[in-house]
């Protein structure tokens, strides 16, 4: 068998020609640099001009880089009232137990009224007889006030007489003493009429003590009244019963606690917010709220109070979240999930890869078509948060605007670029 054999060196030759006939139509760089090829790759046969850099545009869009915002609470009734005895009584009657409906003001139970009643028919009888003292010193009263007309009458009569008789005796047709005697009798009569006065005034008063002890015992009377009303029990509110925390034959002390009526109109959420998202609700927020006694559903309710106070330890701040309950299948006690709904003021998210430093200050490449051709613009950015790969773009780039996430090679202000396939500008 014959072999052939290759002068030295000549494989080597053959071996640099064949990479540079690989190198002039671009394999070889494909092999040994996969991300720049598009790029570098020049374009029909050797010497073409090379290719615009391939880049990956997006769509700006608002976003949030903070943790799911949901926090826990409890339900409670939007109100809560406890119905307390307002006097001593034995119960009589409850008519209510846990889960009924009651409406405002409905007789819910009974106390004993009887010793409440027969304080109030004395308060009466005695105001009965405090208006009869009244009518006694009002006819006391009109008896001296005749009395005093008859006195003015007299007194009138007996000092014209004592005029005439003065006259009389001046002309000599009568004598000195029956003129004297007449001036006399005329002084009484004065005097007579002045006592009548004096005890119309004093009946005066005698009257108005006796109207006022009359007002006296008809407030005493009207507080009689108000206290046996206390033996009947009202509902305080419109609600379901709650708790009940007494039963008929017990003895019930002033203030002592019968029912816990609630209204489950509306139910109320608090839960806890940290002082750093504090800026991120507002009273009137729309909250989105789920329960674990309904699994598969979501409520919608509304931020009503947000606490002026936090814990000044945990820097917690109560927030409380109302929520529609008009079939009243919400009670209270269930675990609510919350979570805060963020659509407004949000930043503009992107990659941490779309950052490029240009002059020392942070940029974002923006895309805009010239013609045929498509350019980057640099666009100075200021940043928020990063995190997990994302940054917020707090200025600079707005919701819409096309921008680049990477590049196959580093880019310049106003450079040519070409879009990649998977670019969202594509065809655009």
């Amino acid at each position: 068998m014959r072999y052939s054999q290759t002068p030295k060196g000549s494989g080597l030759r053959s071996l640099a020609s064949g990479i540079g006939r690989a190198c002039a139509t671009g394999l070889l760089w494909v092999v040994l640099q996969p991300n720049w090829a598009l790029a570098q790759r020049p374009v029909g046969g050797q010497g073409g001009a090379a290719r615009p850099v391939s880049v990956d545009v997006a769509m700006a869009q608002a976003g949030s880089l903070s943790a799911d915002f949901r926090y826990t609470g409890t339900t409670q009734p939007l109100r809560q009232a406890t119905l307390r005895t307002r006097t001593e009584g034995l119960l009589l009657e409850l008519s209510v137990d846990v889960g009924d409906p009651v409406t405002q003001g409905q007789v819910l139970g009974q106390l004993d009224p009887t010793l409440l009643q027969a304080a109030l028919i004395q308060a009466q009888a005695q105001l009965a007889s405090q208006e009869s003292q009244v009518a006694q010193a009002q006819a006391q009263l009109s008896s001296a006030r005749t009395q005093v007309e008859q006195a003015r009458v007299n007194w009138m009569q007996q000092q014209a007489d004592a005029e005439r008789l003065g006259q009389l005796a001046s002309e000599g047709a009568v004598s000195a003493q029956q003129a004297e005697q007449a001036r006399t009798a005329a002084n009484t009569a004065e005097q007579a009429l002045r006592s009548a006065e004096e005890q119309v005034r004093t009946q005066e008063q005698a009257v108005i003590a006796a109207q006022r002890q009359v007002e006296a015992q008809g407030s005493l009377v009207a507080q009689a009244q108000e206290r046996l009303s206390y033996t009947q029990l009202l509902a305080p509110l419109s609600g379901v019963v709650l708790a009940r925390q007494a039963d008929p034959g017990t003895f019930l002390n002033s203030g002592a606690d019968v029912l816990t009526v609630a209204d489950f109109s509306q139910v109320r959420v608090e839960f806890l917010l940290s002082e750093l998202e504090l800026g991120r609700v507002q009273p009137g927020q729309a909250i989105q709220v789920e329960l674990d006694a309904f699994p598969g559903q979501r409520f919608s309710g509304q931020i009503t109070r947000i606490s002026p106070a936090a814990d000044p330890q945990a820097r917690l701040v109560p927030i409380e979240v109302v929520i529609p309950n008009p079939s009243g299948r919400i009670g209270s006690g269930l675990l609510a999930r919350v979570q805060l709904s963020l659509a407004e003021d949000q930043p503009v998210i992107v990659p941490e890869s779309a950052i490029q430093q240009h002059q020392g200050s942070p940029v974002v490449f923006g895309v805009e078509r010239q013609g045929e051709s498509v350019r980057v613009i640099a666009r100075p950015v200021q940043l928020g948060e990063r995190r997990d790969g994302q940054v917020e773009v707090l200025s600079g780039l707005e919701v819409g605007d096309p921008f680049v996430v990477r590049s196959s090679a580093p880019l310049q202000d106003g450079q040519e670029v070409q879009l990649s396939v998977i670019s969202e500008m594509q065809g655009s």
